[in-house]
């Protein structure tokens, strides 16, 4: 489970901002996650109190937006979640496409007090 590693570092990047901008305490930090990504959301949820223990962070709470893994199709241009709908196209049937979201893992939000 590397999605420790993954709070961890968070922390720390959340720890370095509040110096950087004076800030005392944070409230919520806003993480996006795509579906397609190796990081699993609900894992980050467990790993998230073990990682802030005795820092700052100890009662922000940690909220998760998963991106989902769209796809476009390259035969007729249709948007479609790839998990949904198995890769094939619902439209023409295919399975040609290009991703377009679902990969990402960002820092989206620092919600200070």
């Amino acid at each position: 489970m590397h999605e420790l590693g993954i709070v961890m570092n968070i922390a720390g990047t959340v720890l370095d901002v509040m110096k950087e901008q004076n800030l005392t305490t944070v409230q919520k930090i806003v993480l996006q996650v795509g579906e397609l990504s190796s990081v699993i959301p609900s894992y980050l949820h467990e790993c998230y109190p073990a990682a802030v223990d005795g820092t700052e962070l100890a009662d922000t709470v940690l909220e998760i937006e998963v991106i989902p893994g769209n796809a476009r199709c390259k035969e007729c241009g249709e948007v479609y979640n790839l998990l949904k709908q198995k890769r094939i196209c619902p439209s023409c049937g295919v399975d040609n496409w290009d991703l377009v979201s679902g990969k990402e893992f960002n820092l989206k939000e620092i919600a200070a007090c």
